[in-house]
């Protein structure tokens, strides 16, 4: 007997027919014709408009009972192509789907829906879409995941949902509930978690080693709940497992927040502190106390950072490889000192729009950080030609440079560069008054670099 169950992600009085083991079948517009005739097409949930809902069905019967459908089966004497693969085989096809997409072959027949569900093929949920109710979608999902393990998915380790707007706290604690062995979240964009739902996450995901909450501009911190700082043993010290962590656009982030996070977060190995413009030199030395092993840092237009930050950063030393201090306008040469003298295996270096720095800076850093792959000293129009000449005499393995703006830079000066780093494969020269010759030059005789330039002779 056929019974009405809820819709699952929909504002309206829509409802489903279902059998009893409900599960969800795609994420597509609501009252679409897709969703009407159980074939939607192939267009991802981002590129619907209007509210967006997960249809839920049963189990596709084994075969089709519609009699059309059923004489037109006579007179098809051979089997579908793809039918013919073994199931490992359409698993591994399977596997290169999105959520969404998954979703919809489990509609197809009941080999498929069966398929669709093994659960190898749910290490990962991507959801995209700023209309879809993810937070019911998450809820739905789980929960038919969790049908062999109640309770728990055991074998969900990846949860992307970036960009879903309508991501709540609610949805945020389901992830923390259901999924223990989570072990990468991004939610970049969703604005309305706050740091409980973070704070629970991290609590009851102990292997949760990514977490990426760009633009969450709530989001002020990342510790453990009180209930289970109070749980944990005096051997595991607090912390959390995270390594990578990205709160780029973390408006509101401060000094404070920053040295909690430094406390718990020990083992961090990757921070993205882009645009947190509160954050000051102060939080930087909390954060060098703490999180020893830090190889990839971006403080880029933290506004705040000076000098006496470089000096904090620099006593990573040798484990830095990475570092983006683009915009940040009160850092000069001696910042630059500071990083050169101690990082010597620094690898990246974006110093864009760093107006104190010059030549003198870019001497210090050839000369000490001779591995250095990257740099970036667009808009530092005290850099010149002689900067350059340390770089190309200095640093042979360069494979990426950009002088964007830099007014003092001449042809004289690429030709330089050209001449020595052979293996240069990208250089920026946009808005430099360099000739036509010398970029013929730098093609000449780095055959594989693109250069980006505004010299309209030149192609």
């Amino acid at each position: 007997m056929k019974r009405n169950l809820p819709t699952l992600l929909t504002d309206s009085d829509l409802s489903m027919r279902t059998l009893s083991t409900p599960s969800p079948a795609l994420i597509c517009p609501q009252n679409s014709q897709g969703c009407q005739n159980g074939r939607g097409s192939s267009t991802s949930s981002s590129s619907v408009t209007g509210e967006t809902v997960a249809m839920v069905h049963s189990p596709p019967p084994t075969r089709l009972t519609h009699p059309l459908i059923r004489l037109a089966s006579k007179h098809q004497k051979e089997q579908a192509n793809i039918d013919r693969l073994p199931d490992q085989s359409m698993i591994q096809i399977f596997s290169f789907l999105p959520t969404n997409q998954l979703c919809r072959c489990a509609r197809v027949c009941r080999r498929w829906y069966n398929l669709a569900w093994d659960p190898r093929l749910w290490r990962t949920i991507r959801l995209t879409g700023e209309t879809i109710n993810v937070d019911r979608a998450l809820k739905v999902l789980t929960r038919r995941l969790c049908q062999d393990t109640p309770n728990v998915c055991l074998m969900l380790e990846t949860v992307i949902v970036s960009g879903c707007r309508r991501l709540t706290d609610r949805g945020l604690y389901t992830i923390a509930q259901c999924c223990p062995e989570l072990r990468r979240l991004e939610v970049s964009g969703c604005y309305n978690i706050s740091n409980e739902a973070v704070f629970d996450v991290v609590s009851l995901c102990p292997n949760l080693e990514h977490l990426d909450v760009s633009g969450c501009s709530k989001v002020t911190c990342i510790s453990l709940t009180r209930e289970a700082s109070i749980k944990l043993s005096p051997l595991h010290g607090k912390q959390i497992s995270i390594r990578y962590l990205d709160m780029t656009d973390c408006f509101v982030l401060e000094d404070e927040g920053l040295h909690t996070i430094a406390a718990h977060c020990t083992q961090l190995t990757h921070l993205y502190l882009r645009r947190c413009v509160r954050i000051t030199d102060e939080g930087l030395r909390y954060l060098m106390i703490y999180c020893t092993s830090v190889k990839e840092l971006s403080v880029s237009d933290c506004r705040f950072v000076s000098d006496f930050g470089m000096r904090e950063i620099a006593k990573l030393e040798s484990r830095l490889r990475y570092l983006s201090i683009a915009h940040c306008g009160r850092i000069t040469d001696v910042g630059i000192r500071y990083i050169a003298k101690y990082c010597s295996k620094l690898r990246y270096l974006n110093a864009r729009g760093c107006e104190g720095i010059t030549d003198h800076g870019v001497e210090y850093l050839a000369k000490n950080c001779t591995k250095l792959k990257s740099l970036d000293i667009g808009k530092c129009p005290l850099v010149s030609d002689a900067g350059l000449e340390f770089l190309a005499l200095n640093c042979f393995n360069l494979k990426r440079l950009s002088l964007k703006s830099c007014e003092s830079i001449t042809g004289q000066g690429l030709q330089i560069v050209a001449a020595n780093c052979f293996d240069l494969q990208m250089l920026n020269v946009q808005d430099c008054d360099v000739s036509v010759d010398a970029l013929r030059f730098v093609k000449r005789h780095c055959k594989r670099c693109i250069i980006e330039h505004t010299n309209p002779a030149f192609f």
